[in-house]
């Protein structure tokens, strides 16, 4: 063992040399037009562009809790083709030839009602954004296709979003706006602790009235909510967060928690303190650990995790 501090010295730089990189560059051109050619060489097929399979696997989940003891993977194959590029094409494909049985949710086809999320090669994805030409080769030419982790499933690659939506209703997701009569004659009717019950005020049916005109906003306020007004509610980031899978019944998750967020920092909204108070919970909020899989899946590209800490940053400010 060394003991002083001159053969420490001495010994560092050796350990150092031990690791340095084998492939040393002459020029700084060199490193850059080296590099790129060994990587081209390592990743490019002498016979030019990858080869495409003549048929597709596709193991599919299959499961109807009515009638199956248990879940079972089930196999088609089809016949490549450029005109079916996406993947929920080809499940029409195998519905409407091999297995009319076969259920999945879709609508739009253009990845904007968020209808068809699944997961496909072990990653939540809408199936009808899915490029199948991207993922198969002769090497690996097949498709593994599962309905959302950690959902109730309804039948096959169909689950049951009913907690997810009642989640997202939770959140009240529309704007708030604060009317001092109506407020004031609430609070009598349903008094809160420490306010009086007026019976005189019973009798009468309050609601807030609309605006008349435009409720304006400025295009700084307006910027606010870019990044979150896009979310379709697919539900791929909370179905792909363990924090979500491990306390689902108390846990808001990224996607309803994008949506709160959305509703916090629009400016025409008048219930901030209200919704922070909601939010303020060591279960609906604090169970998110950063894990950041719900940006990794996401299809419109969003950051829920990015929403989630400017949330109890807000809170810690208040």
């Amino acid at each position: 063992m060394l003991t002083n501090s001159k053969a420490l010295a001495r010994t560092i730089p050796a350990i150092r040399a031990t690791i340095q990189p084998q492939v040393r560059f002459q020029s700084t051109s060199e490193t850059v037009l080296g590099l790129g050619q060994r990587l081209k060489s390592i990743f490019s097929s002498e016979d030019g562009p990858k080869k495409m399979p003549e048929l597709v696997q596709y193991r599919i989940f299959k499961y109807d809790p009515q009638v199956d003891n248990e879940p079972y993977i089930q196999s088609w194959y089809l016949e490549y083709s450029k005109n079916s590029p996406m993947l929920l094409d080809d499940l029409f494909r195998i519905k409407n030839t091999k297995d009319e049985g076969l259920a999945f949710r879709r609508s739009c086809r253009e990845g904007i009602c968020g209808s068809c999320a699944m997961n496909v090669n072990g990653k939540n994805a809408l199936a009808c954004t899915y490029k199948v030409g991207d993922h198969i080769s002769d090497v690996k030419p097949y498709i593994s296709v599962y309905p959302l982790p950690h959902m109730p499933i309804v039948k096959d690659l169909a689950v049951d979003m009913k907690h997810f939506y009642m989640q997202y209703k939770s959140i009240d997701p529309y704007l708030k706006e604060v009317n001092v009569l109506d407020s004031f004659i609430k609070d009598r009717i349903n008094p809160k602790p420490g306010f009086k019950h007026d019976r005189r005020l019973s009798k009468f049916h309050f609601t807030l009235k609309p605006h008349k005109k435009e409720n304006l906003q400025s295009k700084k306020n307006r910027a606010l909510i870019d990044g979150l007004y896009e979310c379709i509610l697919c539900a791929c980031c909370s179905t792909s967060c363990p924090s979500y899978w491990w306390n689902r019944d108390k846990y808001l998750g990224p996607a309803v928690l994008l949506q709160a967020y959305r509703w916090v920092v629009d400016s025409r909204d008048r219930a901030l303190k209200e919704r922070l108070d909601y939010l303020n919970d060591v279960y609906r909020l604090y169970r998110c650990h950063t894990i950041l899989n719900c940006i990794k899946c996401c299809p419109k590209s969003l950051s829920p995790a990015e929403a989630i800490s400017n949330i109890k940053s807000m809170i810690s400010l208040t």
